[in-house]
């Protein structure tokens, strides 16, 4: 196999962003996966269908095809500040376009209250791999002062929640961060982990493990789908525990458990 030259990567990574989809992802993610992929194929054709299709599983499944940030910027613009069942329709109609808040809606109270109960309120948050779900503030058990941190590959989507934070007096901040290179810092009372670590596994099974280890958080709250996209189960609760006990098994959290119609979700303390 003829080693890659920077010159068959730079052609890739093009390649790649042609698709508008994964021109909007972290430059570093995109690079790293071409990398990877051109080393393993050996040639750019094949390279780029394997790290299209990596870059899709990671994040591109969830997004709608194309999401217009400055209509839904334009009308957050004219919301009042003080209309919340205005704020809860907006953002219910925004999360209906990332596939991961979409399935949890018909719950989304439910799910907040029930998995937050025992911690609530709380008072501080980072959400890793965020997508869309800051928007369900409003269905989270938050106190009067909570300060909200996100993170997500996705630019364009991390540059307007900051526009929605701003808007909504949120303290806190949405930022760009690979969490395949680097774990956020940030000391927070829960750290969640929505439907992400199958996501995570596509770029390095060992991940799981260290983000266990270097978040810090007093809590996370972890959890992994129960359905398919298609809505087909295919026995992802039984693999998904299974999966979370091996990831657990040497650790000193305490967990409970539950259950929702397409989510498994597990709510670990230190």
């Amino acid at each position: 196999m003829t080693p890659s030259s920077p010159e068959d990567l730079e052609t890739l990574v093009r390649a790649i962003c042609r698709n508008s989809k994964y021109a909007q992802i972290i430059p570093s993610l995109v690079e790293r996966v071409a990398s990877e992929e051109l080393e393993k194929r050996g040639d750019i054709r094949t390279a780029l269908k394997t790290a299209r299709t990596r870059l899709h599983q990671v994040t591109g499944a969830f997004l709608a095809p194309e999401i217009n940030y400055t209509k839904w910027e334009d009308i957050l613009n004219t919301i009042p500040a003080d209309d919340e069942p205005a704020w809860q329709d907006y953002c219910t109609r925004l999360m209906r376009l990332h596939n991961s808040t979409a399935e949890r809606l018909p719950y989304i109270g439910h799910f907040f209250k029930t998995c937050l109960a025992e911690i609530s309120p709380v008072h501080s948050v980072l959400d890793l791999a965020c997508g869309l779900n800051p928007l369900a503030q409003p269905w989270m058990p938050l106190s009067p002062d909570f300060v909200y941190y996100a993170c997500d590959v996705v630019l364009p989507m991390l540059d307007f929640l900051n526009r929605f934070f701003n808007q909504r007096n949120i303290t806190g901040n949405a930022l760009p961060c690979d969490l395949s290179a680097c774990v956020p810092r940030q000391q927070v009372q829960v750290a969640f982990l929505l439907k992400t670590l199958p996501c995570l596994d596509q770029l390095d099974k060992t991940l799981g493990a260290r983000l266990l280890a270097e978040i810090n958080a007093e809590h996370i709250l972890i959890s992994y789908p129960a359905r398919s996209l298609g809505g087909r189960e295919k026995g992802m609760r039984q693999t998904y525990a299974h999966q979370f006990a091996q990831l657990t098994q040497n650790t000193s959290f305490k967990v409970r458990g539950f259950e929702f119609p397409n989510e498994l979700v597990f709510l670990l303390s230190r």
